[in-house]
């Protein structure tokens, strides 16, 4: 039992293989996404989920939008950046995601 233990441990460190715990994107997210992830993830950790709040605070910390590249936030740009960037995310991973 030990030597399937070790083994396991092994592979969780192996390197050549695909970046399993990125399998579920097509491709890395550009400095925009990332820093619109940032943000929404420092605005969620307030407690704070109502979408025209976590807006108004986008904007208040002068996010850029990743697609449209502004930053006059509102609930409807959040939706549209959020639909936008996750069907460039789709597109990316059904061309290069892991299995792909």
């Amino acid at each position: 039992m030990d030597a399937f233990k070790d083994r396991l441990s092994q592979r969780a460190f192996d390197t050549g293989r695909p970046g399993l715990e990125h399998q579920c994107r097509g491709r890395e997210l550009d400095e925009r996404e990332n820093a619109l992830a940032d943000a929404l993830m420092a605005i969620y950790a307030t407690g704070e989920h109502d979408f025209s709040a976590v807006a108004q605070q986008l904007a208040e910390k002068g996010v850029i939008a990743p697609r449209s590249g502004r930053t006059d936030w509102s609930e409807e740009l959040l939706n549209e950046e959020l639909v936008a960037t996750n069907r460039e995310l789709d597109a990316a991973y059904e061309a290069h995601g892991y299995g792909a």
